[in-house]
């Protein structure tokens, strides 16, 4: 029997809208709106003197979650997490840091849906053109080195030259995914945020979400993408 996902990635921005206000129902209404199945989540706190966004968004699915902090100090952890309605196998953290630049990382993910295996790689990558250039070379080595599945690369890339050699080279091993402008959300104008997948037939539909809410609630709109595969 086919399997099927809907799949989100979604840059929060903290919780705070393009209102400045810091607003974390927000961003649990619009992940209700699209009704996913697996979440990517870039700029979240993890934990945290007063609040804790993954562990609050968890609460809210009912989802099963994974944190991918980057940024640790005694009272925050911030960075990534994967909120996923199926349970999960697996997980390891892919480290991408360069030096004098802010950390970065991966999460690393294989997930059960419905007894098909689906292997779910959500990052935040570098603002400098130099870092994400090391940082799509060791996604690529870490991909190429995992469990031979079904496979999802997922994530706010920061990449906005569209012809830029980390995108022609995530295209030599994914194939051409579509690029949909995510960013600023009120009038989105670039594609920073990014789904990829081998087989590249996986990916079906990729549209990005436009609601009202969503265009208040971060300064990125989410990138959804209907996954449709057969298992093994």
């Amino acid at each position: 029997m086919r399997t099927s996902a809907v799949i989100v990635s979604y840059n929060t921005h903290g919780a705070i809208g393009i209102d400045r206000r810091f607003a974390p129902e927000r961003i649990a209404r619009v992940l209700a709106e699209i009704d996913a199945d697996i979440v990517a989540l870039q700029e979240i706190e993890l934990r945290a003197s007063g609040f804790d966004m993954l562990a609050y968004l968890q609460r809210e699915t009912g989802f099963h979650a994974i944190a991918g902090p980057t940024i640790r100090s005694t009272d925050r952890d911030f960075g990534n997490g994967l909120l996923t309605r199926f349970p999960v196998v697996s997980v390891a953290q892919v480290k991408l840091d360069v030096a004098r630049r802010e950390p970065r990382g991966a999460i690393d993910a294989v997930i059960d849906c419905d007894g098909a295996p689906l292997r779910v790689i959500a990052t935040h990558l570098g603002l400098r053109p130099s870092e994400r250039r090391d940082q799509v070379k060791r996604l690529l080595d870490t991909i190429r080195a995992g469990p031979a599945l079904p496979t999802v690369l997922l994530g706010d890339l920061n990449e906005w030259f569209l012809h830029g050699r980390p995108l022609r080279w995530l295209h030599d091993h994914f194939g051409e995914s579509p690029a949909h402008a995510t960013f600023p959300s009120p009038l989105p104008l670039l594609a920073l945020d990014r789904i990829w997948s081998s087989p590249a037939s996986l990916l079906r539909r990729v549209r990005v979400h436009r609601s009202r809410l969503a265009r208040r609630a971060s300064d990125h709109l989410p990138l959804v993408a209907k996954l449709a595969w057969d298992p093994d």
